[in-house]
C-alpha cells in the first residue's frame, strides 16, 4: 500500500549543535536504508526548512506508523500520511 507522507521537524531552539548534527546524520542514514529498501519510493525536500515530501509503502497504516517511528528524529517531527490508491486512467 502506498502513502503520501509529508514530514516537517521542529527542533528544539536550545539543542547543542553537536546532537543537531548528529541527529541529522543519523536521519540521513536511516532515511537511505528505507529507500534503498523500497519503503520510501520517493522524496523531496521542502526548501527553506527541515520538511520533505514522500511516497511510502508499507503493508498498512501500522507498519507504516512503525517506519516513521524508527526515523531518529521521530520525538521532534510531525507527520502527515494519506493513504493512496490507484486512479481509474492507470488501469487500477
Amino acid at each position: 500500500m502506498r502513502f503520501h507522507v509529508r514530514i516537517t521537524v521542529s527542533l528544539p531552539p536550545g539543542l547543542d549543535p553537536a546532537e543537531r548534527d548528529r541527529l541529522l546524520a543519523a536521519e540521513l542514514a536511516r532515511g537511505r536504508e528505507l529507500h534503498a529498501a523500497g519503503t520510501i519510493v520517493d522524496i523531496w525536500r521542502l526548501p527553506g526548512r527541515l520538511a520533505n515530501v514522500g511516497i511510502w509503502e508499507a503493508a498498512d497504516a501500522t507498519e507504516l506508523h512503525g517506519l516513521i517511528a524508527s526515523l531518529p528524529l521521530f520525538p521532534y517531527l510531525v507527520a502527515d500520511v494519506e493513504a493512496l490508491a490507484r486512479h481509474p486512467i492507470t488501469g487500477g
